[in-house]
């Protein structure tokens, strides 16, 4: 089946790429593997997306996007994309599961990107229940109580910042003895009066009881010593990682492996467009995916009416 657009992945971005193309007038096919709404679909509650002053849930929002999408004659299209390669002229092919197949003129591919997990026993039963990969998102819940941050970048110090802000005191856990994010970050970490610093260590596990985590115990990877902190939240950031790997491997990307893009969302393939986290870029929020896919969307719109020309 041809189409004038295939979207890939229906998280904010995907969905707002798919309703501004549909509405510029050209076919589109919109491929998700899973239930629309992404990564907001594992966020309890959403508190910083203009509109909602009270908050909303992550599948309200969820369910908001997809509803906006259904009214629009948008192919669904239930599945993985394993591979995007050229077909015949300008066209591309997307191999999906199953054996099946899709062209289209142009591709925008808005498969995000997951948080690298540490990889402790009790980080995916606390999923949710005291163990969370975004401080903007979720810091709120902890105000006035005692977490922990996991990292040494730039992401982790600057949580762990924020979370200061918030929360009564925060464990910075890192496993070497010296930071890796900027040293503006590091000078601020080392003022602040409620983060404490716990160098040397790692994180062996997360523990808590059905009402959630209550603590994690931790290994200083010199001394061998063992430490049980009492925290009800556990903030990760060892790391992103972008899910591109069907795409063309001559593709631009970044040291992680994150698509690189102009301004447009223009990747250096012509036809190709990348939005939302799948993205080289320092925010990542609901927010700044939707804009993403607005702008890859309008790219799009353009570049397929100098191909139909």
């Amino acid at each position: 089946m041809l189409y004038d657009a295939v979207v890939i992945g229906a998280g904010p971005a995907g969905i707002t790429a798919a309703l501004y193309l549909v509405r510029s007038g050209v076919s589109v096919a919109l491929v998700e593997n899973a239930a629309p709404g992404g990564q907001i679909l594992s966020t309890a509650e959403i508190e910083n997306y203009p509109g909602f002053p009270k908050s909303i849930k992550g599948w309200e929002l969820a369910d908001l996007f997809d509803a906006h999408l259904a009214g629009y004659p948008v192919e669904r299209v239930r599945g993985q994309v394993l591979s995007v390669e050229k077909a015949d002229g300008n066209l591309f092919r997307l191999s999906l599961d199953e054996g099946r197949e899709l062209k289209a003129k142009a591709v925008v591919a808005c498969t995000g990107a997951h948080h690298r997990k540490l990889g402790a026993p009790g980080e995916d039963a606390f999923s949710g229940k005291g163990v969370s990969y975004c401080a903007v998102c979720d810091g709120n819940f902890y105000r006035g109580r005692d977490v922990a941050v996991v990292g040494g970048g730039n992401s982790a110090l600057e949580e762990a910042l924020y979370l200061s802000r918030i929360v009564n005191k925060v464990y910075l856990i890192h496993r070497r003895d010296a930071f890796r994010g900027a040293m503006v970050y590091q000078n601020k970490i080392r003022e602040a009066t409620n983060i404490e610093l716990v160098t040397s260590s790692v994180v062996d596990e997360i523990r808590g009881g059905a009402a959630g985590m209550d603590s994690v115990a931790v290994r200083n990877v010199k001394s061998g010593e063992t430490r049980v902190i009492p925290v009800e939240g556990i903030f990760i950031y060892v790391g992103m990682e972008p899910v591109s790997g069907y795409l063309p491997e001559g593709i631009n990307r970044n040291a992680a492996g994150f698509v690189l893009t102009d301004a447009e969302m223009c990747t250096d393939i012509p036809g190709i467009f990348a939005a939302g986290d799948l993205r080289a870029k320092r925010c990542r929020q609901v927010s700044s995916a939707v804009g993403d896919g607005a702008t890859a969307a309008t790219a799009a719109s353009s570049y397929l009416e100098q191909w139909n020309a």
